[in-house]
């Protein structure tokens, strides 16, 4: 690793004041070097966030937040709160972004706000762990659902799950290495074809209670659980369904008028993904017991049997449309946050380069793609989704953190978009207690797995990164990878790349 950061009087790095300079910047100027081109606008920003947002969680969660709420009430309060604090954080991440241009997301705020240090562990643990375990986790969910919808009836074979979770990844892979235009254009398809389905669910769960079906409905806040760790971790399965608010942050350097479109696409996207998830819910219910969405593995399965009849096997394609989407959205802003560490080398220089043809991060992502293979080949869903919840809140209430310590520390920073300071608050202290809470009522293995890591990537830092000690094989492998993928690093003028034919 190569520490390649220039420190200023303010704590800010010289790249970044370039970054700025062109926050707005739409085309190459004379002798301007490789850089990530603004192809995302408006409506590919909202299919961004909308697609990441609407994956596996809505047709896999309501029964796990059924279960830890104790109550159809209270688990809509749950589903609706979930959004708002998603909304609440995304906004956040708003003045975050417009405030500095560069991709990465919480990695650029917390070296902003906190030095190389905090934005080093933010990356070690985003880069191996959260990111990786996110795709793993909506790609299983998908081969689930294609295993399912061919072989309905039979068991679900492990194996053929997790090949297909593979295959779903190098193709997500390809995708997004072979350029923004496809990566974007597939998002906008599926986010299209998804909303048009939860269009489906909604309006069958309308005429089911038209006609009369609301007995579910009843008594709704009934055995409503007290327990403060219960009531944590329903919001983990709320809030693992609304995860990707915060995705458009890590390609800021390839949206148009970002300090317009992120704020903009935030107003658009997460109310809409709110209203939607509450109707899903109420249809769901309309048609099944609390009892009957518990037992369910397949909820929007169960769902489709006993609303469409024959063709109950829209449900099953509903879910195949609707996670591959969320899980393109999510390999394009993971390749975006190692993109950002290998420049401040924080992670291997290599990963900071981009294809010389297509402009797009394929180190990074490559790296992510064979990590999430990895979790996918060792892991399962439900062992993942508490452990990623837990540690992503952690990292979530550090943006707010860095936000309000950057509010006094630079004042005079100039903010496109600026949000009330009891939101970041607000939204600090719902992480607090999303971390806390379930420690102390019901510690589980996993957080234990956290600190662990944490700990070998502080072992890590001092050597590689502080230090900046480079093992004698990581140039001439950094240089073969170069070749190998043809990519190049991004302070390098365009009109000097050798193109080969």
């Amino acid at each position: 690793m190569r520490n390649k950061k220039r420190s200023d009087q303010d704590g800010n790095f010289s790249h970044k004041d370039s970054i700025r300079d062109r926050m707005e910047r739409v085309c190459s100027i004379k002798n301007d070097s490789i850089h990530l081109k603004r192809r995302v606008g408006l409506y590919s920003g909202v299919a961004l966030i909308v697609g990441t947002m609407i994956g596996s969680g809505i047709f896999v969660s309501p029964s796990g937040l059924l279960v830890r709420t104790g109550s159809i009430g209270l688990s809509l309060i749950v589903w609706t709160a979930c959004g708002f604090i998603s909304l609440l954080g995304a906004l956040a991440y708003a003045e975050l972004g417009t405030m500095n241009p560069s991709s990465g997301a919480e990695y650029v705020y917390f070296m902003d706000a906190f030095g190389s240090f905090a934005a080093y562990m933010f990356s070690w643990t985003s880069a191996l762990i959260l990111k990786p375990s996110q795709i793993a986790i909506i790609c299983l969910s998908f081969a689930e659902y294609v295993v399912e919808y061919f072989t309905t009836g039979c068991e679900i074979s492990d194996f053929s799950v997790k090949v297909i979770s593979v295959i779903t990844i190098l193709t997500l892979l390809y995708i997004n290495c072979y350029s923004v235009q496809l990566a974007t254009s597939v998002q906008n398809i599926f986010t299209a074809g998804k909303l048009i389905a939860i269009g489906l669910i909604i309006c069958g769960g309308t005429f089911e209670l038209l006609s009369g079906s609301t007995k579910n409905l009843t008594g709704i806040f009934r055995n409503s659980t007290t327990s403060y760790g219960d009531i944590a971790t329903a919001f983990y399965s709320g809030l693992w369904a609304y995860d990707g608010w915060n995705n458009l942050n890590y390609a800021t350097e390839e949206i148009k008028n970002p300090s317009v479109n992120i704020p903009r696409a935030i107003f658009i996207s997460i109310p809409l993904v709110t209203l939607c998830y509450v109707l899903i819910n109420i249809s769901y219910l309309t048609v099944m017991s609390p009892q009957e969405m518990i037992s369910s593995e397949a909820v929007a399965v169960t769902f489709g049997k006993r609303v469409l009849g024959m063709m109950a096997w829209l449900m099953s394609f509903t879910v195949v449309i609707s996670t591959f989407g969320s899980a393109n959205g999510t390999v394009f802003a993971a390749g975006r946050l190692l993109f950002a560490a290998g420049r401040e080398g924080h992670m291997l220089e290599v990963l900071s380069h981009v294809h010389i043809r297509s402009l797009t991060p394929t180190p990074g992502l490559i790296f992510t793609a064979i990590i999430a293979i990895i979790m996918v080949l060792s892991g399962t869903i439900h062992s993942l989704i508490d452990f990623f919840s837990f540690t992503a809140w952690i990292f979530y209430g550090g943006a707010m953190i860095a936000l309000l310590v950057m509010r006094y520390t630079k004042p005079d920073i100039r903010r496109p978009y600026k949000v009330p300071i009891i939101i970041p608050i607000l939204v600090l202290v719902v992480s607090l207690y999303l971390t806390i809470a379930p420690i102390i009522d019901k510690p589980q293995i996993e957080y234990l797995y956290t600190i662990f890591f944490l700990i070998i990537g502080v072992i890590f830092y001092v050597p590689f990164v502080k230090h900046q000690y480079t093992p004698a094989f990581i140039k001439p492998l950094s240089m073969y990878l170069q070749i190998l993928l043809q990519v190049t690093p991004t302070d390098i003028p365009i009109h000097e790349i050798e193109i080969p034919i």
